[in-house]
């Protein structure tokens, strides 16, 4: 059976990107999202027609049983999960403490934190048993700095930093490499900058700032997932951050590039 690199929040930019590069290492790459089959679909055709494999899934990570229905039809059907690729990002926008609800703050968690308990709880203990495995966590600068209006977001990228730090610290020993991947920066992304910016602005962004590459660009990011997945594990790397050339890093944030 195929090796499979599954990847959790397969849009047009991170997830699709990462799951197409390992699709092209030999993986049977199976791209999970909540909507847009049509997207998905392209995002499947595009690696079969590059000579690789892909499957896509439409799934809601916060319904019940989703992820773990996932995780155990892609054993089943498809083969082994080698790397699995965890890329929710569950970014609601700056909202004031009064403005974000109950509902809002616990979607985030749920998302971000929650979601990953459940995928890491279901698919950890499988790649034990084989004594290797990867799972590749998509961070962002929420999970290292809570700025105003990002009460829900950054509190559950948080709890999903130290959940990757347990999950380390019970799993390494059992041949599973944890790899928390903070993006700290704007990513050339469709799907999500794309559509927080609105057409207009992206398009004008892409022309200027990433025409320099000064965006981070997903294929390039990609090669990094490719190589954690990879790494001798006497060499592992827990955490990394990653940012485009004319960015700073988040606590030289006052000197540091704007959009």
């Amino acid at each position: 059976m195929d090796k499979v690199c599954l990847v959790i929040g397969a849009g047009a930019g991170i997830g699709g990107t990462v799951g197409a590069r390992f699709a092209a290492g030999g993986y049977h790459a199976v791209l999970g999202r909540r909507s847009d089959a049509e997207g998905l679909d392209r995002l499947v055709s595009d690696i079969e027609a590059a000579g690789g494999k892909a499957t896509g899934r439409l799934l809601n990570v916060v319904e019940p049983d989703s992820i773990e229905n996932l995780i155990a039809e892609v054993e089943q059907d498809i083969g082994p999960i080698h790397t699995l690729v965890f890329n929710i990002g569950a970014q609601v926008g700056d909202r004031a403490l009064l403005e974000t609800s109950l509902n809002v703050f616990e979607r985030c968690w749920r998302m971000a934190t929650f979601g990953l308990f459940r995928a890491a709880q279901a698919v950890c203990p499988l790649m034990a048993d084989r004594g290797e495995g990867a799972v590749l966590v998509t961070a962002s600068t929420a999970a290292k700095r809570g700025n105003a209006g990002q009460h829900a977001h950054a509190s559950a990228m948080a709890g999903r930093r130290m959940l990757c730090q347990s999950l380390n610290a019970e799993f390494a020993s059992r041949g599973v490499h944890i790899a928390h991947i903070v993006v700290d920066g704007a990513v050339d992304a469709p799907d999500t900058l794309g559509k927080m910016l609105g057409a207009e602005r992206f398009a004008e962004l892409r022309a200027t700032k990433g025409a320099a590459d000064g965006l981070i660009l997903p294929e390039q990011l990609a090669e990094t997932y490719w190589h954690l997945a990879h790494q001798h594990r006497s060499a592992w790397t827990h955490e990394l951050d990653l940012r485009a050339w004319s960015d700073q890093a988040w606590w030289n944030h006052q000197t540091a590039t704007r959009i």
